[in-house]
Order: structure tokens, then sequence, then C-alpha cells
């Protein structure tokens, strides 16, 4: 008689309260991105909702483009983002033009974590993507690029973009006690 074993694997990443525990088994490929379970959604920051959507942005990197979807495995490049900021507590538009309209423009040089990149031709927004990082002078973005592809950090193929944000407008302040005179 053969016997077969199978083995469940944990793996637990603990980071900034901002940031989710992820737990992984070896049945389940891909868990839905949670924040821990001491830190709840709607007590984050502005600031810490928009690096959380990135987080949940970059746990997708490998599903499937399909057109007009909005997740859980497949997404467009407008219901990815309107996926991982909708986990992030906070509501976007469902088209990449909508979401345009609903973010704050920001210049390419101050692009942060969890901004958006909305990519444009003769005035109208096509393709959004979220901005990851700056590497060696060049941005990467994580997107839904289009059919046949998979959700991917990538390089823009173009300087027809603009980027939005969703942060506030002034870094959020920790309130400190003021010493009592």
């Amino acid at each position: 008689m053969l016997s077969t074993a199978t083995a469940t694997t944990m793996s637990v990443a603990t980071t900034t309260p901002a940031e989710a525990v992820t737990v992984a088994t070896a049945s389940d490929t891909k868990p839905d991105f949670q924040p821990a379970a001491s830190t709840n959604v709607r007590q984050m920051s502005r600031t810490e909702r928009v690096l959380y959507a990135q987080q949940v942005a970059k746990r997708q990197i490998g599903d499937w483009y399909r057109y007009g979807s909005a997740g859980p495995d497949t997404f467009d490049c407008s219901g990815l983002t309107m996926y991982s900021y909708a986990k992030a507590g906070i509501r976007l538009p469902r088209t990449s033009d909508g979401q345009a309209a609903a973010t704050r423009r920001v210049s390419k040089r101050n692009l942060r974590r969890g901004d958006l990149m909305f990519f444009h031709s003769g005035g109208n927004v096509y393709h959004v993507a979220m901005f990851l990082k700056w590497q060696d002078g060049h941005v990467v973005m994580v997107h839904a690029g289009r059919t046949g592809e998979q959700i991917r950090r990538d390089v823009p193929w173009t300087t027809s973009w603009f980027g939005g944000t969703l942060r506030p407008r002034k870094p959020e302040q920790q309130l400190e006690a003021q010493p009592v005179r």
C-alpha cells in the first residue's frame, strides 16, 4: 500500500501595524489578504489605508487579466485598483477615467507607494496602474495589462501618464501631549 503524506505549511509574516499578517497553507495557495486581527481597517489613518491598498494589489500578482472583472481572482486594470482600495476601506469608481476624476493629481516626482498612475491619449484615460516605487530612475508599478497577461510588476511603456493620490493633502500627524504651563 502506498502512502502519501500531505504537509501543511504555515508562514506568518509580521510587519507594521498598517500591514497584514498573512497565513498560507498548502491547500490554500492564495488566502484573502486581510489586516492582522489586532488591526482594524476602520482605525487606520488614510495614509495607512493607501499603503494597505498597495499591499493588497501586490498580493494579486500572478492573477489573470479579464476584461470587466473586479476580483477576487481575475481583474482588469480599474477592477484591480478598485478591489485593492475597497479592501482598505476606500471606495473608488469602477472605471479608470472615473478613478482619475476621484483622485487629487500629484506630480510624478511626488508619487508615493499606493498612488495611482493614469495613462491617457488625447485627453482620455484608458488605463490605471498602482505605483510601487522608484528603482534606478524608473517607475515600478503593478497593473492588470491585457487579455492573456497576468497581473505583474512592470514599468510604464509611455510617458503619457499622470499621478493621482488618495492620500491626505498634509501628512497626518500624531497628537502629542502638550506640557501644561
